[in-house]
C-alpha cells in the first residue's frame, strides 16, 4: 500500500459521517433553494446556482441588510455592517469622480489586514472596476511587475507599502491613494482621508455588470519566474459565495440535528457568528473563504494587526470569536500555549486550517483539546478561488491526512495519468478540477492559460488519490512550489534571482521539512571557481528582490557540481534526500 494512504490510526473509532454531504444534496436538489444548472461558458458546460446574482453587489446588498450588526473590529474601531457598506459605496464615488475609474479599470490593492481593505474591494468590485489584490511582501520590485503588468489605474496601499511605491510614481502610469499614513507626499499620492473628505451618504454604484465580466486578479507563484494574474469573473467569485453559504448552513444544520438528538437544547444567548482573522486577505482563503462569505452571513471580522498567539486567545475570550481559519501552524501555537487554560475560549466551534497540510497527530490532539470546536482543512488553489476538497468534523478524525471530499455541489475532482486518461480509484494521478469557481484564465497569458486549463479542468499540477470513500489525498507536487507557511514559493523565481550573483555557478532551490512551518526554502549552490560566497551573500541577495519569505532557510555551498541525474540534469529529488539526512530534519 502507497505510504501516504494508510488507513488512520483513528479511522476504526470514527465512521464516515454524511449528514453534511446530505443535506447539501438536498438543498441543491432539482426544485431546491439552492438547485443546480448547466451553463456553457466558451464551450464547457459548468454546473451553477440556478438562483444566483448576476454580479457581486448582490451580496454587497445582503451584507447592508445586517445593519447595526458588528461588520468588522480592528484595534479599538468597530464598524457595523451599516458603516462598512456605505464607506464603500462612497469611496467607489470617490474613485469614479475623483480618480477617473471606469469598469474594467484594475484597481491595485496593497496593505495589510486593515478595515479600509474591505472597504475598498467592496467599492471597486461594485463598480465594475477590476480589483487586484497584491501580495503585502512584496518588494519594490515584485510590485513594479505586477503593476505594470495588469496596468493598474489606481493603487491603494498603507504606509509601509507607500514607501516601496515612492521609486516607483515618475515611471508608472498610476495614482496612489495612501491609507492610514500621514505627513507631506510627493506628487501622485493623495491621502485616503483628504480624498473622502466631501463624499456623503453615497448609493451603491449604478453600473452594468455582468457575470462573466472580470472582478479580480490574484497573482499567484508560477513556475517561470514571473508571478500570472490569476483573473476571476463575478461569476467564479459569486459562486465561491454562493457554494460557502450552502456549506455552512449545512454545517450549522447537521450539527443541530445532532445535538437535537442527544437532547441539547440550543444557546439562546449564542453570540453574533464571527471569525479571527490572521491570515491575509490577499490570498484566496482570507479574501473567499473568510471576508465575502461573511458578508453573506453577518460575520463579524476581527482583524489582527500581526499574528501573535497570546493576542489571539486573548481576542477569542474578548470578542467572542466563534470560529479560527488559518494556516496549521496558527492554530496549533493557539491549541499549545503554555497559558491557553487561562483563556475563556467557550464560543469556539471550529479551527480551520488552509494553506499547507496539517499532521495527523495533531488533529486528534486538537479535537481532545477542544472537543465542541473540531479542526478542519480546505484544499484549494488560486486557480479554483480556494474550493476543491474539505475535510472537517469526525471525518477529519477519520482521515486526518485527507484533504477530504470534492466541495459540493460546485467542484468536480478526477485523478489522471500521464496520457490524461483517469485512473483507478486508489492510484495516483495529476489532479484535475472542474467548477464555476475556477478563474477564466491568466492575464497577458493565453498560451499558459491554455496548457494549465483543458475543456474545463484546471491541471493543478499537484499529485494525489481518491479513496474508497471519495476522500482526495494530496501526496505529491509537479510543480516546483514550495508551500511555506501558507505562502506559495517559486523555487524557478528564486533560483534566477540567486544565479544573478557573480559567484554563483550553479543552484537548486527545493522544500525541506519544518516542524513549524510545513516546509522551509533550501538552496544548494555550486560557486564559479576562485570566487568565494557566503550564506549571508546568498540571502542579500535574495532579499534586495524578493518578499523576505523567499529567502532560503538553508544555503548548502560547494566548489563541486551538484549532484546529477541518469540525463545529467541536476537531480533536485536526490540533493533535497542529502540535505535533509545532513541537517537531520
Amino acid at each position: 500500500m502507497d505510504k501516504f494512504y494508510m488507513p488512520s490510526l483513528y479511522q476504526e473509532n470514527h465512521r464516515i459521517d454524511n449528514s453534511v454531504d446530505d443535506l447539501i444534496a438536498a438543498m441543491s436538489a432539482p426544485g431546491a433553494d439552492y438547485a443546480m444548472t448547466p451553463k456553457e461558458i466558451d464551450g464547457v458546460s459548468y454546473q451553477v446556482f440556478e438562483n444566483r446574482q448576476p454580479n457581486l453587489r448582490g451580496a454587497f446588498a445582503i451584507g447592508e441588510m445586517h445593519g447595526d450588526a458588528d461588520f468588522l473590529v480592528y484595534e479599538k474601531e468597530r464598524w457595523s455592517f451599516a458603516e462598512g457598506m456605505q464607506e464603500a459605496w462612497n469611496f467607489a464615488s470617490v474613485l469614479a469622480d475623483k480618480f477617473g475609474v471606469k469598469k474594467g479599470d484594475r484597481v491595485a490593492l496593497v496593505m495589510r489586514n486593515y478595515p479600509e481593505w474591505c472597504m475598498s474591494y467592496i467599492a471597486a468590485t461594485s463598480m465594475g472596476a477590476v480589483i487586484v489584490p497584491m501580495n503585502g511582501w512584496w518588494t519594490t520590485e515584485e510590485l513594479d511587475y505586477a503593476l505594470r503588468d495588469c496596468d493598474a489605474t489606481v493603487v491603494i496601499a498603507d504606509k509601509e507599502r507607500v514607501e516601496r511605491l515612492k521609486p516607483l510614481i515618475d515611471d508608472v502610469g498610476f495614482e496612489i491613494i495612501a491609507v492610514r499614513c500621514t505627513g507631506e507626499q510627493p506628487r501622485g499620492i493623495q491621502h485616503y482621508a483628504d480624498v473622502m473628505n466631501d463624499a456623503v451618504d453615497k448609493p451603491m454604484p449604478d453600473v452594468d455588470i455582468d457575470e462573466l465580466d472580470d472582478a479580480m486578479i490574484l497573482y499567484t507563484s508560477g513556475t517561470t519566474g514571473h508571478p500570472k494574474g490569476a483573473v476571476s469573473t463575478h461569476l467564479a467569485v459569486a459562486t465561491v459565495v454562493q457554494a460557502w453559504t450552502v456549506l455552512t448552513i449545512a454545517t450549522v444544520t447537521a450539527q443541530m440535528q445532532k445535538d437535537a438528538a442527544e437532547g441539547k437544547a440550543p444557546n439562546p444567548n449564542a453570540p453574533q457568528p464571527s471569525a479571527l482573522v490572521a491570515v491575509p486577505l490577499f490570498h484566496v482563503t482570507g479574501c473567499n473563504a473568510v471576508f465575502l462569505i461573511s458578508i453573506v452571513v453577518g460575520r463579524k471580522l476581527v482583524l489582527m494587526h500581526k499574528w501573535d498567539a497570546t493576542r489571539a486567545l486573548e481576542f477569542v475570550q474578548e470578542e467572542k470569536i466563534t470560529s479560527f481559519t488559518g494556516v496549521p501552524t496558527m492554530s496549533w501555537e493557539m491549541v499549545t500555549h503554555p497559558d491557553v487554560e487561562k483563556y475563556d475560549l467557550s464560543t469556539l466551534t471550529g479551527l480551520g486550517s488552509g494553506g499547507a497540510a496539517r499532521p495527523p497527530e495533531q488533529v486528534r490532539q486538537m479535537a481532545e483539546k477542544f472537543p465542541d470546536a473540531p479542526p478542519s482543512s480546505g484544499y484549494g488553489l488560486t486557480e479554483t478561488n480556494a474550493m476543491g476538497a474539505i475535510n472537517s468534523g469526525s471525518n477529519y478524525l477519520a482521515k486526518p491526512g485527507s484533504t477530504g471530499r470534492p466541495t459540493a455541489p460546485v467542484v468536480s475532482i478526477k485523478i489522471v495519468d500521464e496520457a490524461g486518461s483517469e485512473v483507478p480509484q486508489g492510484e495516483r494521478g495529476e489532479i484535475l478540477i472542474k467548477s464555476a469557481t475556477n478563474i477564466r484564465g491568466y492575464w497577458n497569458k493565453p498560451e499558459k492559460t491554455a496548457e494549465d486549463f483543458v475543456n474545463g479542468w484546471f491541471h493543478t499540477g499537484d499529485i494525489g488519490l481518491m479513496d474508497e470513500d471519495g476522500f482526495l489525498w494530496v501526496v505529491d507536487r509537479l510543480k516546483e512550489i514550495v508551500i511555506r507557511g501558507g505562502e506559495n514559493i517559486s523555487v524557478t523565481e528564486v533560483e534566477q534571482i540567486i544565479h544573478q550573483h557573480p559567484s554563483v555557478m550553479e543552484v537548486a532551490c527545493y522544500g525541506v521539512p519544518d516542524a513549524r512551518l510545513g516546509e522551509a526554502l533550501a538552496a544548494s549552490i555550486m560557486i564559479v571557481p576562485g570566487t568565494t560566497l557566503t550564506e549571508e551573500d546568498v540571502k542579500t541577495q535574495v532579499r534586495e528582490h524578493l518578499a523576505v519569505f523567499k529567502i532560503p532557510a538553508y544555503v548548502i555551498i560547494q566548489a563541486t557540481q551538484l549532484q546529477r541525474g541518469a540525463t545529467d540534469k541536476i537531480f533536485k529529488r536526490g540533493i533535497r534526500e542529502v540535505t535533509i539526512e545532513q541537517l537531520g530534519l
